[in-house]
């Protein structure tokens, strides 16, 4: 696990469909509409086809966990028990302060990431090269020296809004990815390959 603190790194977000990105549209009143297109008003998660991404603006931590699923083999006639490892997990929570209901859309209304088209997924279907969001964590960003974390893949996983009475409001959203992360000096835009 690796936690930073927001001033220390750039989280950028993108849809893996190289031509729709995502973003959310305030509609009359206080409700907003979910907006899928090439370049979205309010873009919170650009095309993987620009390759830069948007980046979360008060971001305050970006926690970064990669880890294993197990599972536990036992054989007939004997005590011991194999563990073999069926998948690898990397899970990404980005917290920032809520200023808008931006997140909140992205969760109730595009948890895996941009369709064929324009549309959202809706998780109901087979998952596909396009399905979900690409992050971007870019360590020391401007000094010449960055290192970014590309995780491709990602689904969201949670959202979570805390609470605070005497100051502002942080929301946390929590992505998940079954693919390894890449690590270089650069963006990672390859498009995922079905042998990934």
């Amino acid at each position: 696990m690796v936690f930073f603190l927001g001033k220390d790194v750039t989280v950028a977000l993108a849809t893996e469909n190289q031509t729709n990105g995502v973003g959310v549209t305030p509609a009359a009143g206080a409700s907003a509409q979910l907006q899928v297109a090439a370049s979205p008003t309010n873009a919170v998660a650009a095309t993987l086809g620009g390759g830069i991404g948007t980046d979360i603006t008060q971001l305050t931590a970006c926690d970064v966990s990669i880890g294993a699923m197990d599972e536990d083999i036992t054989y007939f006639g004997m005590r011991s028990v194999t563990k073999a490892e069926i998948k690898k997990e990397t899970t990404v929570s980005v917290t920032r302060k809520k200023t808008n209901e931006y997140w909140d859309v992205i969760f109730n209304e595009a948890r895996y990431g941009v369709g064929s088209g324009s549309s959202a997924r809706d998780g109901l279907e087979e998952p596909d090269a396009t399905t979900g969001y690409r992050i971007f964590i870019t360590i020391d960003a401007g000094s010449g020296t960055d290192e970014v974390i590309t995780i491709p893949g990602n689904c969201v996983q949670s959202h979570s809004v805390t609470v605070n009475t005497d100051g502002t409001m942080d929301e946390t959203l929590e992505f998940m990815s079954y693919i390894t992360p890449s690590y270089g000096t650069n963006k990672d835009t390859t498009v995922i390959s079905t042998n990934l």
